[in-house]
């Protein structure tokens, strides 16, 4: 839902910032800031649903933060930077922004445009059933329930279901379910993917060793087999 919409907003001047994060809370949006580009990777791993980003922030530079981002998701990027030349726009849509906003802007219009992707990359799916009601998964309430009963997941192991589970037949590197879970500064190896999934297939599986919701793909990842109900 658009009011419950996360914003990462990477902006350096705290001015600028402030005026942002305002809007942002009158709206009923909730803003995640961040001073940098390092920061900002480190916000990264609570998942929001858009991000705001300035180009010219210290170390890190935005073209380079947004390029990661690109690698491994596609949340619409809004690129708001006093580079105003037709270049620096080409080569920001070019790195994967969704929008360029050029400073000085109008906050409302700065808000019309956050909307408006917003609508446009919203979840297709908030609530997923699968194998005839055995598996349903409520992305909103954060619950899943197997053949009726209510699971305790693990945020992880929540995150990578859900992950698998909004691209049907999408095969998934452990690599990016690590970067879709974990956030992009996980340190840890992705292998730990793989013990994750074990103890959700205990969970999910009437058989963990014949899969029918999440199958390996040897020597790539996994991939979600679910066979989705008709609404």
């Amino acid at each position: 839902m658009e009011d419950k919409a996360v914003i990462l907003v990477v902006e350096d001047e705290k001015k600028i910032a402030d005026i942002v994060k305002l809007y942002l809370e009158r709206e009923g949006l909730q803003p995640l800031m961040a001073g940098s580009g390092e920061e900002a990777i480190r916000l990264l791993k609570h998942g929001p649903d858009l991000v705001v980003l300035d180009l010219m922030l210290p170390g890190l530079q935005g073209e380079e933060l947004c390029g990661i981002i690109r690698q491994n998701s596609d949340i619409p990027i809004i690129m708001l930077t006093a580079k105003t030349g037709e270049e620096d726009i080409i080569k920001g849509l070019g790195l994967g922004a969704d929008d360029y906003v050029t400073k000085p802007f109008s906050p409302g219009e700065l808000l019309a445009r956050i909307k408006a992707q917003l609508r446009r990359h919203k979840r297709p799916y908030t609530r997923m059933s699968f194998n005839k009601g055995e598996l349903v998964i409520d992305v909103l309430k954060r619950e899943v329930m197997h053949s009726g009963s209510v699971l305790s997941l693990t945020p992880s192991e929540f995150g990578i279901l859900v992950s698998l589970a909004e691209r049907p037949g999408r095969v998934l590197s452990r690599l990016q379910l690590v970067n879709m879970v974990q956030g992009y500064d996980f340190e840890g190896y992705e292998r730990t993917i793989d013990a994750h999934v074990k103890n959700l297939r205990q969970k999910i599986e009437d058989d963990p060793k014949n899969p029918t919701f999440i199958k390996t793909i040897y020597g790539v990842g996994y991939k979600f087999i679910g066979a989705k109900d008709e609404e």
